[in-house]
C-alpha cells in the first residue's frame, strides 16, 4: 500500500497503535501518579533507563499519544506538549539559553513572543531584531555568542515571509539553533524540517485543534541538530543518544522544572480536532485567498496583508514553501474611515482575539494585541494604527464575501 495521505494517517493514528478493545481514539487518562509493583521499574523511569510514566507534570500515556502524533506530522525526532504555545516558545528560551548568549530573532513576531525577548534581557540574554526577510541582515546580526535565529513562517499580523531557506543555510553553516514557529502554516502546510529547521514551536491552540476550545503548545525536534556540539546541555543530560540531548533538557527542565504541563483531557481534545485540520485549512486558506483579492481592489480598502496576493512582497517565497497561504488576512482601511466601526458592522465575523478558530475573528491590532509594545515598535514591525486582523473561518465563502461587502458599503 502506498504511504498515506496527511488526513488519513491522522484519522486512523490512534486506531493504528494498537489500543485496548478496539478503541478509535487514545483514552484520556487523568490520573496525576503512577505505581509500579516492582520499585526498580519506577527507578529506572527516573533515571532515563526505561520508559514510562511517574508523574502528569512531564507526560501521561494521553500525551505521549498526542506527540507521537505531531512528531509523525512534522516528521521529526520527538515531540513536547506544553500548556500553551507560548509555554513551548519560553520553555526553548529558558531550557536552552543562559546568561551571556545572544538570539538573533525577526522583528515581525507576535506580540507575546516579543515581550518575552524583553524579559530574557532582564535575565542577560541578548536579544537583535532585524528584518529575516532578508538573510543578509540575520547573517550581519551574529556574534562570537548567538547561539540561536528564531522566525516565524508567516508573521502576525502582517505577513512577512522570513528567508526560511536561505536562514536554514546560515544556520547550518554556523552551527547555530535554528527555531521555526510553524503555528501560522500548520504542518499541513509546511514542515519547517525541509529548510533544515531545529526545532518547530507550534501554537496547537489554532489550526491544529481548530475549535477555540483547547490552549496547547508543542516542540519538535527535527533531529537534524548535533546536540553533542551544544555548549547549553547539562551534564546530567549528556547521557545515551546525543541526538535526544536537547529533547531530555526541554522535558526536565520545561515540564518537571517549570511546570508547563499540558492535562490529559487537552491533549484529547487537541488529538480529536487534529483529525480535520486539512479539511479546515483548505477551507479557509481558499476563502482568504478570494477575500484577500476582493479587498485588495476595492476603494475603501488602502493595503491588504496577505501572501497569497501577487502585489505582497514574498509572494513568490510563499508559493515556493506553501501548500497556501493560510487563513490569517490584515488590512488597512484607506483615510477618514474607522476601523472600529468597519468591525461593528460585520455580522457573520466576531469581533475577538485568537486565530486559526472555525468561525471567522477579527480585531484593531494597534490598541488590543500589539497595544503593549508602543508606536515605534509597531512602526518597525510594519503595524499601522489602523490595521485590522482577520482570522478566516470555515463558513461558506460566499456567506463571508457578503458580510465583508455589506460591512464596507456601510462605512
Amino acid at each position: 500500500m502506498k504511504e498515506q495521505g496527511f488526513t488519513t494517517h491522522l484519522v486512523h493514528h490512534d486506531h493504528n497503535q494498537n489500543l485496548e478493545f478496539g478503541a478509535i481514539h487514545a483514552p484520556i487518562y487523568n490520573s496525576a501518579t503512577y505505581g509500579y509493583d516492582d520499585i526498580q521499574d519506577l527507578i529506572d523511569i527516573f533515571q532515563g533507563r526505561q520508559a514510562g510514566q511517574a508523574y502528569a507534570r512531564q507526560a501521561t500515556p494521553t500525551i505521549d499519544m498526542l506527540q507521537n502524533m505531531i512528531c509523525e506530522m512534522e516528521q521529526g525526532k520527538a515531540s513536547l506538549c506544553f500548556s500553551s504555545g507560548m509555554a513551548a516558545i519560553v520553555a526553548v528560551f529558558l531550557t536552552l539559553l543562559k546568561g551571556g548568549d545572544h538570539i538573533v530573532a525577526s522583528r515581525f513576531l507576535f506580540g507575546n513572543t516579543s515581550s518575552v525577548f524583553g524579559t530574557l534581557k532582564s535575565f542577560g540574554i541578548e536579544v537583535t531584531l532585524v528584518d529575516a526577510t532578508d538573510v543578509a541582515n540575520v547573517a550581519a546580526a551574529c556574534q562570537a555568542n548567538t547561539k540561536m535565529v528564531f522566525v516565524e513562517t508567516i508573521a502576525n499580523p502582517a505577513t512577512q515571509v522570513c528567508d526560511l531557506v536561505e536562514i536554514g543555510e546560515l544556520c547550518d553553516a554556523k552551527g547555530l539553533l535554528y527555531v521555526v514557529d510553524n503555528t501560522l502554516t500548520s504542518a499541513y502546510l509546511f514542515q519547517p524540517k525541509v529548510v533544515k529547521c531545529h526545532l518547530i514551536v507550534t501554537s496547537l491552540s489554532k489550526y491544529f485543534g481548530g475549535h477555540g476550545n483547547v490552549i496547547g503548545g508543542s516542540v519538535t525536534d527535527t533531529g537534524l541538530f548535533d546536540w553533542s556540539q551544544y555548549p547549553n546541555i547539562f551534564e546530567a543530560y549528556r547521557k545515551g543518544d546525543p541526538a535526544m540531548w536537547g529533547y531530555a533538557q526541554m522535558k526536565k527542565k520545561g515540564l518537571r522544572d517549570m511546570g508547563a504541563c499540558l492535562s490529559s483531557e487537552a491533549a484529547g481534545q487537541l488529538a480529536l480536532g487534529s483529525e480535520t485540520m486539512a479539511l479546515r485549512v483548505k477551507q479557509s486558506s481558499s476563502s482568504a485567498l478570494a477575500l484577500a483579492l476582493i479587498l485588495e481592489n476595492h476603494p475603501k480598502v488602502d493595503r491588504v496583508y496577505y501572501p497569497g496576493l501577487e502585489s505582497h512582497p514574498q509572494y513568490t517565497r510563499a508559493k515556493s514553501l506553501f501548500g497556501a497561504s493560510g487563513s490569517m488576512i490584515s488590512l488597512d482601511l484607506k483615510e477618514g474611515f474607522d476601523c472600529c466601526q468597519f468591525l461593528n458592522e460585520l455580522k457573520l465575523v466576531i469581533g475577538a482575539t485568537h486565530l486559526g478558530d472555525n468561525r471567522s475573528l477579527a480585531l484593531p491590532v494597534a490598541p488590543t494585541i500589539f497595544h503593549e509594545i508602543g508606536l515605534a515598535a509597531r512602526q518597525e514591525s510594519g503595524i499601522s494604527e489602523n490595521m485590522i486582523r482577520c482570522s478566516i473561518g470555515i463558513e461558506d465563502t460566499e456567506d463571508l464575501l457578503a458580510d465583508f461587502t455589506q460591512a464596507l458599503a456601510s462605512l
